[in-house]
């Protein structure tokens, strides 16, 4: 046995309990008939010809039937004879490369076999002006050269900062059609300056570039689809703020205000920039951010496959697993902190050899006398909180906290394979 097997192999892990946390749950029953409705409602679609390539940005993140709206939004451009494609909106992701992005979106489900229309990635731009606080604004070059570009994308909080424009079509206009260099231009000055930076560089780009409408999904904390908004140009920032509020109220969250551990079974950028929500977590990575629960000590246990190996957010937390580590890829997480100019979140914490030692490590470390009296939370991500495990010691808080209810109140031991991970 080794020294780190010798000072964590006796420490006891709680037994859990099963819990279901509800959320105020808005939803769209047929994704498909609200899309056409609202499209066609807004006569948006008039201001494309037949013949005209229409160039469709989509981001990086794993948004809930955004490939199926991206699907309906193709035809719906063909049956005006026009020529979609898609361009991926991703900033710095994927490695910073075209075939990261292209990779990435496929990867999401947007084939072009599923979408019916094709492809054409670039990290090239085209500068389209100079911001009012003087910063060069860039798109990307396929986009700018199309004779039209829609945006669309989901609006919810980021994990960085705060303002009127956090995630959503602004932020999209900016940084995703931006590319690498774009998204450079608007974190060098640190994201104390994210929040005027994104506004006043989209405003350019709205106004100078082909953008002819976006449309803003808004998801409820089940991570579905609960509002899409067909907005035109100048619509956008007019209309974002209030989108962002209704985001905010209806994020998933986690009921307990102090934990001493929190055990996250995977990150990716699928789920959030940030790998997960920080929002959730109540740990971040600047300092122009706060609120959330106290939680003393955090692991991670996985990496997700559609993340592609850009392990960004792993440098939040305090323990992960050696499983991790060998699934990180330089070359996919350092461009994005390089970019955002924030290392902190891609710095290595203390791996261990499996799940259990990672578990281990969190309740040896989170500086209560008694281990045995320790509070502990798994979630499986930050986008899939419906259902939760806690340790049998917050079973009376549960009992008193309304948006909870105890599936079964019989605690069990976490079950872990001969290699020390977690079935």
């Amino acid at each position: 046995m080794s020294t780190i097997d010798n000072l964590l192999d006796n420490i006891e892990i709680p037994k859990m309990v099963k819990c279901k946390q509800i959320f105020e749950r808005p939803l769209i029953n047929n994704i498909e008939e609200e899309l056409i409705n609202n499209i066609r409602t807004s006569k948006l679609t008039a201001q494309i010809k037949e013949g005209q390539e229409i160039a469709i940005a989509v981001g990086s993140r794993g948004i809930n039937n955004l490939p199926l709206m991206v699907k309906i939004l193709v035809r719906e451009i063909k049956n005006l004879g026009a020529k979609p494609f898609l361009v991926p909106a991703m900033g710095s992701h994927g490695g910073a490369t075209a075939t990261g992005q292209r990779s990435m979106l496929e990867g999401m489900g947007f084939t072009e076999e599923y979408i019916e229309a094709p492809i054409k990635a670039t990290m090239e731009t085209v500068q389209v002006g100079i911001s009012s606080n003087n910063l060069p604004v860039y798109m990307d070059k396929f986009a700018y050269n199309a004779d039209a570009t829609i945006i669309i994308n989901r609006i919810k909080p980021h994990v960085a900062f705060r303002g009127d424009y956090e995630s959503g079509l602004i932020k999209m206009v900016t940084i995703g059609l931006g590319k690498q260099k774009g998204a450079d231009i608007c974190h060098n000055l640190g994201f104390g300056r994210m929040a005027e930076n994104i506004l006043d560089i989209a405003k350019v780009t709205l106004e100078k570039g082909n953008i002819i409408f976006g449309i803003g999904i808004l998801e409820n904390a089940y991570h579905e689809t609960c509002k899409i908004e067909v907005l035109k140009t100048d619509e956008i920032e007019k209309r974002e703020p209030y989108l962002q509020k209704e985001a905010k109220r209806l994020a998933p969250k986690l009921y307990f205000d102090k934990l001493d551990v929190l055990i996250i079974d995977e990150i990716g950028k699928d789920i959030s920039g940030t790998g997960f929500d920080t929002n959730v977590v109540g740990k971040y990575h600047t300092k122009f951010i706060s609120g959330g629960p106290d939680i003393t000590r955090v692991a991670v246990l996985d990496l997700t496959e559609k993340s592609h190996g850009n392990g960004n957010g792993i440098g939040i937390v305090d323990f992960t697993t050696q499983r991790f580590f060998k699934k990180m890829i330089f070359e996919q997480t350092y461009p994005n902190s390089l970019t955002s100019t924030v290392p902190a979140s891609v710095k290595i914490p203390m791996v261990l050899k499996s799940d259990k030692q990672a578990i281990q490590a969190c309740i040896k470390t989170s500086n209560i006398l008694n281990k045995k009296d320790v509070t502990m939370v798994r979630i499986k991500n930050t986008i899939a909180m419906k259902e939760i495990e806690i340790s049998e010691n917050l079973l009376n808080i549960a009992k008193n906290i309304n948006n909870l209810e105890i599936i079964d109140s019989s605690p069990y031991e976490l079950v872990f394979d001969e290699n020390g991970n977690l079935f």
